[in-house]
């Protein structure tokens, strides 16, 4: 980070990545120093944010951001030293560890800059930060700049404009989108199909308001443990704190307390496309995959402790079905357990849990990594982490077990015996959120959706005005067997049509011509370019309808 007057230019990461190119071969030697507090203040006190650094030493775990350079162990500075003479060419405050010399720096690029607050914080000056990126072989570093090309044109923002789907309007503000018609369409389709997935498994659909008085979400441990990733109150009613909910737990618990709850109703599997707010920093808002207000795919599930394993079974199979019919096929999970340092309910419970949620993971023949520590206060979880098309991990979905907000709310059911009882609770959310979801298969795709998915999943294209009237009739019929057809009538010409409807990723493009016309046929242009002629009308229908049913990709 750098404190300059003026922005860097692309001009200035062009001068200084020649600078260190330089530096690079003249294979200047780095050496560690450790030093007091005093004497760093002493060498450094020109330098205010270094002192304020050393300030820090000691005061926490500084594993992100500036205090990363000090840490909490001793202190030191790294000299640059000249590989001839050993004259000192520069040092700085940091950490460590470092490479012997330059020399083991063969392969680097400045790749941009951006703003940064000081230490993160908004109330702190704001710094330029310069990113890079360093390779042991320039191999290596070719093949990351590829990979990092194919993800900018896979880029989810860049996708939404280009093919009109959302868009973030400056005027309802960052981290908030706006879903245009054929964005609507594929997210439709989304929750159309995963509404009746649930319904196949069982779960019932509620539904809850967006805001609520804050006594919920001190009863919940929200405010308590959560209160900065939410959005400020509203004084309503005579002074009484109203907040946009960040979760839809607590909600869910009270459909679950409404009324008495015997063991015969269990297990209770609650659903809801629920649309949440969390105030993300401005630094970390990206597009969908980092939003201010969301809905998630969110179920919770309340039942037996002898019912447990099964669930979590039942449900972790579920998951990963559920994702394997959008397409993503490549998956290992993760385990995370629990932090000694903040838990509740009893070492023994935690224990059962886990080894629950192991046996149920293994279960799935995916490889399971384990997360140490990973855990919530409230319960262990296994998280599905999918690699999309170019080999990107991204975290999916969770399955959480809680022991936390049942005791908070006093849940309980009448069991066999006519005792109260206390249900065992698991999160679930399949997709994370409808909106990060869609940016992950938006970038899987590069765009072009399988045609179940597919905003327009075929277009008609004319060879001339004599066959427009064709192809109307066409996709009338179409329509009537559920599918989204259009006919591109414009007087724009063929060659022109067809650029425009492949630069649109439309799956399948129907065109028809004078024979066609006269045989009752047409010809199938695939998004490769390769094209079937003389179709019937009903087998080119019945072709159709059964890749969106079968939901292929072509």
């Amino acid at each position: 980070d750098f404190d300059v007057e003026k922005p860097f230019t692309p001009e200035d990461l062009k001068a200084i990545e020649k600078k260190m190119q330089e530096i690079q071969k003249r294979g200047q030697r780095f050496s560690r120093r450790v030093v007091t507090d005093d004497a760093a203040r002493e060498e450094l006190a020109d330098e205010p944010y270094k002192l304020e650094l050393i300030g820090l030493k000691g005061s926490a775990s500084h594993d992100d951001g500036a205090d990363v350079e000090v840490g909490a162990g001793e202190l030191t500075i790294y000299d640059n030293l000249d590989a001839k003479t050993g004259d000192l060419c520069w040092k700085d405050l940091c950490r460590g560890p470092h490479l012997p010399t330059t020399r083991n720096i063969p392969a680097f690029k400045l790749m941009r800059n951006a703003a940064a607050y000081w230490r993160g914080s908004e109330k702190n000056p704001m710094l330029q930060r310069i990113y890079g990126t360093a390779w042991p072989s320039k191999d290596e570093l070719k093949a990351h700049l590829d990979f990092l090309a194919e993800a900018e044109k896979r880029d989810h923002r860049k996708l939404g404009n280009e093919l009109d789907l959302f868009s973030i309007p400056d005027q309802i503000g960052s981290g908030l989108a706006v879903f245009h018609p054929k964005g609507g369409i594929i997210r439709r389709v989304m929750e159309d199909y995963s509404r009746k997935r649930h319904e196949e498994e069982g779960y019932e659909f509620v539904y809850t308001p967006h805001a609520t008085k804050g006594k919920l979400f001190e009863t919940s441990g929200h405010l308590d443990w959560y209160a900065e990733g939410m959005y400020p109150p509203m004084q309503l009613d005579e002074g009484v704190d109203y907040y946009l909910k960040p979760m839809n737990c607590p909600m869910h618990n009270l459909i679950f307390d409404a009324r008495g709850r015997s063991y015969r109703e269990l297990p209770l599997r609650l659903f809801e496309f629920g649309t949440v707010y969390r105030y993300e920093k401005s630094g970390v808002v990206h597009g969908l995959t980092r939003a201010r207000g969301f809905t998630q795919d969110d179920a919770h599930i309340y039942c037996t402790k002898e019912q447990m394993a099964d669930e979590l079974d039942s449900t972790l199979t579920f998951v990963l079905n559920l994702l394997r019919d959008y397409g993503l096929t490549d998956f290992y999970l993760e385990l995370s357990t629990k932090d000694p340092e903040k838990f509740v309910g009893s070492d023994e419970i935690w224990e059962e849990a886990t080894e629950t949620l192991r046996q149920v993971a293994e279960k799935q023949g995916l490889p399971l990594v384990p997360d140490p520590g990973g855990a919530a206060f409230y319960g262990p979880k296994i998280s599905v982490q999918a690699k999309d098309a170019i080999g990107r991990t991204w975290q999916m979905s969770t399955v959480q077990l809680d022991f936390n907000l049942p005791e908070r709310f006093d849940l309980e059911y009448t069991g066999p015996d006519g005792t109260k009882q206390r249900p065992v609770m698991i999160h679930r959310a399949l997709f994370g959120s409808i909106e990060r979801f869609f940016a992950v298969l938006l970038e899987h795709y590069a765009g072009a959706m399988p045609p179940w998915l597919a905003p327009v999943q075929a277009v008609g294209i004319p060879i001339g005005d004599a066959h427009v009237e064709y192809l109307q009739q066409f996709a009338a019929d179409a329509k009537k067997k559920g599918l989204r057809v259009e006919v591109d009538a414009s007087s724009d010409r063929m060659q022109k049509k067809i650029r425009n409807q492949q630069k649109q990723k439309v799956p399948f493009m129907i065109i028809v011509g004078d024979e066609d016309m006269n045989a009752g046929t047409v010809s199938f242009r695939y998004r490769d370019g390769s094209q079937e002629n003389g179709i019937p009308r009903e087998e080119a229908l019945a072709k159709l309808v059964d890749v969106v049913e079968r939901r292929v990709q072509v």
